[in-house]
């Protein structure tokens, strides 16, 4: 098997729902079946191309109803810092919220922002100003599935990346080698190679921090201020020429003077990062671990992740990023057994893939605000409880399991394993009232009357089965087949409770169809499903996906 090679078998329902977990939150039934039968290359085109639908959604809005200016964008706004929590929170709900819509247009845009986001990471806690942050997360929107030479451009000036990194403090009296060591370290080439030696020296952080002298960000947490950026101050750069060590073939960026200065280097500086032939692979490989599996073998990286970062760097490619992410989701190891179920969910595939997969409908956050934002705060508030706080990771490394020994697997820890099923009991058991007439959860019965043919004929129709129920219940749940010894279990020792043969469950569906508003009826059908329910996300919470 070549395994950058292109699989060109169409799509089963498994094989489509395998593409959908990893190139977005999760899927939809309804894009489970719209992506069978299509060619992996199809599928991947359509996710690609629909990004651009959802490049530019509206902004977030104020989401206190007290407030006269409800519903209405606030980022325009002179700054306030008694807000700043609070709009800081609606950009957070603003970004899941796109990440949970169903509209339709399956997209690889929120889950490729959310690799760039915990790569080039920056945090609210560190910034505390809400307008950086979105600048900075529109930034990464915008540029996901762009060049990613020049994304490390912009992020090396992003005005949130000069805060958090202090390269706002970067000057040629008071050098701050600080983000010159991350941008070497952990956005471009990688601290070590494979055979764990050094791609870089102190040597090329200094050199490296003296190239970026210079760059300020503007009116961070200015009262009343309504513009904010990053400027350039030659004043504060140092105009001397930077040497590089071996590791870059002693490059030298000639120093330079005047208003175009820094941006001049800092091509300068960028360009010399992607040369280092770690840079490519250092990329490549974070790629794979996010799509395909943590573990990256010497087979892999002999196999995958050199040719891939060959193509990667090439001439014809030129680091362009979305080409590099077509050729993993459409290749064949991507779809290779060993690779289907390698991945535990992380607490936004958990979640939000609940929400995606029981059709949780999400409200429209420009005029159902107050809605969104009790969804939204769900959400985010269980992936902070499961440890994944979505621009507010707890180091510049990210969320532990993206980098940590044991990868994905650091998801479940003796502090998140009771809370995975807390918050999927919230599916199981509604009760949280999103809005009027709208409580999350799976109804039960809404769902069970959908595959029972002529409700209402109970006579002349034969009443589901518990098998029935549990295909049901079941379908698209798991990454793999159950085998038949486990759904006999599910069914006798967990839906019928070793009380009663299955038969009973057929009676008991049929006095319900009977009797549809018999409460009591109503009541033993849901516990008997809830319960069925309830321990097939318990199993699903820590099957890999």
């Amino acid at each position: 098997m070549a395994y950058l090679d292109t699989y060109t078998t169409p799509l089963t329902a498994a094989t489509a729902a395998h593409l959908l977990r990893r190139a977005t939150f999760g899927p939809t039934q309804q894009e489970i079946v719209d992506f069978t039968g299509k060619t992996p290359t199809q599928a991947v085109d359509i996710l690609i191309s629909n990004a651009a639908y959802r490049a530019t959604p509206p902004p977030p809005v104020e989401m206190d109803a007290t407030r006269s200016d409800a519903g209405q964008p606030f980022l325009g706004k002179p700054f306030d810092a008694t807000l700043a929590l609070s709009y800081f929170n609606y950009i957070k709900y603003w970004w899941i919220g796109l990440m949970a819509e169903q509209n339709g247009r399956s997209s690889i845009l929120e889950k490729l922002t959310a690799f760039w986001q915990n790569h080039f990471v920056v945090t609210f806690a560190a910034v505390d100003d809400y307008r950086f942050m979105y600048r900075y997360l529109t930034f990464l929107r915008s540029n996901a599935l762009g060049s990613f030479k020049e994304m490390a451009i912009g992020m090396s000036k992003d005005p949130g990346m000069l805060i958090f990194q202090n390269g706002n403090e970067n000057s040629k009296e008071l050098p701050n080698e600080n983000y010159a060591r991350e941008l070497q370290e952990l956005f471009t080439v990688g601290q070590k190679d494979v055979n764990g030696a050094y791609n870089y020296t102190e040597q090329d952080v200094k050199a490296a921090a003296q190239v970026l002298t210079g760059w300020q960000a503007t009116n961070l947490r200015k009262a009343g201020s309504t513009d904010f950026g990053t400027i350039f101050n030659p004043t504060r750069h140092d105009i001397t020429n930077k040497v590089f060590s071996e590791k870059y073939n002693n490059t030298i960026i000639t120093g330079r003077s005047g208003a175009d200065a820094g941006d001049l280097e800092l091509r300068d500086l960028i360009t010399m990062l992607l040369n280092h032939p770690e840079s490519p692979k250092f990329i490549c490989r974070e790629l794979y671990r996010w799509y395909i599996n943590p573990n990256v073998t010497a087979e892999i990286e002999d196999q995958v992740i050199k040719p891939l970062a060959t193509f990667f760097a090439g001439s014809s490619n030129n680091f362009a990023i979305a080409p590099v992410v077509k050729k993993l989701l459409t290749s064949n190891i991507f779809y290779d057994s060993r690779n289907i179920g390698a991945i535990v969910k992380s607490p936004a595939e958990l979640l939000i893939g609940s929400v995606r997969l029981f059709s949780q409908p999400v409200p429209d956050y420009t005029t159902d605000y107050v809605a969104f934002q009790r969804m939204m705060s769900f959400l985010s508030s269980g992936m902070n409880a499961l440890q994944l706080n979505l621009l507010n990771q707890p180091s510049v490394f990210g969320s532990l399991p993206y980098y940590q020994t044991g990868f994905s697997k650091n998801w479940i820890n003796e502090t998140t394993i009771g809370q995975r099923g807390v918050r999927t009991d919230f599916f199981v058991y509604p009760y949280l009232e999103i809005k009027p007439g709208y409580i999350l959860g799976v109804d039960l019965l809404a769902r069970l009357k959908q595959i029972q043919p002529n409700f209402s004929d109970v006579s002349g129709t034969p009443g589901i089965t518990c098998e029935q129920v549990l295909a049901e219940l079941t379908k698209n749940l798991f990454v793999f087949e159950l085998p038949q010894a486990q759904k006999d279990f599910l069914i006798d020792s967990i839906m019928m409770m070793k009380s009663a043969a299955r038969t009973t469950w057929v009676r008991e569906w049929d006095a319900y169809r009977s009797l549809p508003t018999d409460v009591n009826r109503q009541n033993i059908i849901l516990w008997r499903c809830r319960t069925l329910l309830k321990y097939l996300l318990r199993m699903a919470e820590y099957q890999l996906f």
